[in-house]
């Protein structure tokens, strides 16, 4: 009796428990709501941009590569610019003002036409995105507090169904096919953002703020966690020990790629796996990442399971990719149950990597300079999403299975790297480091 007592006390509240009354309490639960909602928008947007711009706009393939290129390196200036913006401003202003841009930019694609015009618009859509979300987790650092972790891990869950939600929503105007159904959808995506500002507004700006320390003059006391040699005030930009960091964390953002290009054009150029494979890779992810975040995040929670979850990432990936070289070999339902096992290892690694960035990022930062690390922080993933798919492309895949046994190879050494580098500038010495790295 006592034994199933404190399993269930160690396993602690359920994922719906938890959205009810999440870390951060009324603040951070409408905050989840909002992020709901506009991953809802996020999902019609993913599924039918891409068909949009090729019906209804007419732009050909070329051009749509362009388009979204460009986008995807704006996008990239937006988590350095709303961290800057976020040590001087409210970040519920902020975010309000950003789910307000993309509402005029989505607004703008519907009357835009042509390319020139088009391309402005989506890049300037795309900045506002990379922006929000920075300020999403910024809000959630200072209402979460130490708990950051598991608000992380309900952010996780909470988007990923929404965009699951989105992404039916979209297969039924896709069906439909009219050039009014994709218009719809497109409306769908702005009208995510009028209710995502509105749930925005009603919640309060969160303790903590930078704005206050800057407009003080003074650094805030160490936070609960925060190694105490760790740098304090300044510029990220001239913290070569942080920059290291968020350099080593793009090819630690390389599952994102794999997931959604890796993964379905090996299958269809390089394996005999049957095609209607391709949107179980999706599913998988989306169900456990709603349903096994939660649990995963405990495993990140402090720098020693960070730095060890930065670890267990490198083992998954390479996993994943050994998986990925040898799906060439055998007949289809072989092939196919490899790439299976490849989805679900890279989602593991997903897992893991979504609330060990996040933490170890919070922990390397000074507090009173947080915001503005953060955002440069952000950067990493932006990075990896307009560098990953042309690496996987152009060299991975070019190079056959051996392409991804050394991708593999690499990233799971840099994630040695990485957590090495992160254990010492916390302080963790080679003792506690390595107590820290082990497994309990």
């Amino acid at each position: 009796m006592r034994r199933g007592e404190t399993r269930g006390k160690e396993r602690g509240p359920g994922l719906s428990a938890q959205l009810r009354n999440p870390p951060g309490g009324r603040n951070a639960r409408i905050m989840l709501l909002a992020l709901a909602v506009d991953r809802t928008g996020s999902g019609l947007w993913a599924a039918s941009s891409v068909l949009y711009l090729t019906f209804v706009t007419h732009l050909s393939a070329q051009q749509i590569g362009v388009l979204l290129g460009v986008a995807g390196v704006a996008g990239i200036a937006g988590s350095p610019l709303a961290g800057r913006l976020a040590g001087r401003f409210p970040v519920r202003s902020l975010l309000i003002g950003c789910h307000l841009l993309r509402l005029v930019t989505l607004v703008l694609v519907l009357v835009c036409t042509g390319f020139d015009a088009l391309l402005p618009v989506v890049a300037v859509t795309y900045l506002g995105d990379r922006a929000a979300k920075t300020l999403e987790m910024l809000f959630a650092t200072r209402a979460a507090g130490e708990r950051r972790a598991a608000y992380q891990a309900l952010s996780r869950s909470a988007a990923n169904a929404g965009y699951g939600v989105g992404a039916g929503i979209a297969a039924i105007g896709l069906a439909v096919g009219t050039t009014g159904a994709y218009r719809v959808l497109i409306l769908g995506n702005a009208l995510s953002f009028v209710v995502a500002a509105v749930l925005v507004w009603r919640t309060d700006e969160p303790s903590g703020s930078a704005v206050e320390a800057a407009r003080s003059g003074g650094a805030a006391p160490a936070a609960p966690g925060e190694d105490k040699g760790v740098v304090r005030g300044g510029s990220p930009w001239r913290d070569r020990g942080y920059l290291g960091f968020v350099l080593l964390d793009i090819p630690m953002n390389l599952d994102d790629s794999i997931l959604a290009v890796g993964l379905p054009l090996w299958l269809v150029n390089r394996t005999s796996a049957p095609h209607a494979l391709v949107p179980a890779f999706l599913v998988i992810n989306t169900v456990l990442v709603v349903v096994l975040q939660l649990s995963v995040s405990k495993r990140a929670e402090g720098p020693r399971q960070a730095a060890r979850a930065v670890l267990l990432y490198g083992v998954l990936m390479l996993a994943c990719c050994g998986f990925l070289a040898v799906a060439t070999r055998g007949g289809a339902w072989t092939a196919g149950a490899v790439l299976l096992a490849a989805a679900l290892l890279v989602t593991l690694a997903e897992l893991m990597r979504s609330v060990s960035s996040w933490e170890l990022a919070v922990l390397l930062a000074p507090q009173d300079a947080r915001a503005a690390y953060l955002g440069v922080a952000g950067m990493s993933q932006s990075i990896q999403k307009s560098a990953g798919p042309p690496l996987l492309t152009g060299v991975v895949m070019a190079a056959g299975p051996a392409g991804w046994l050394v991708l593999g190879t690499a990233v799971a050494g840099l994630a040695v790297v990485q957590s090495r580098a992160c254990a010492r500038r916390l302080g963790l010495g080679p003792a506690r480091a390595g107590a820290a790295l082990a497994v309990k």
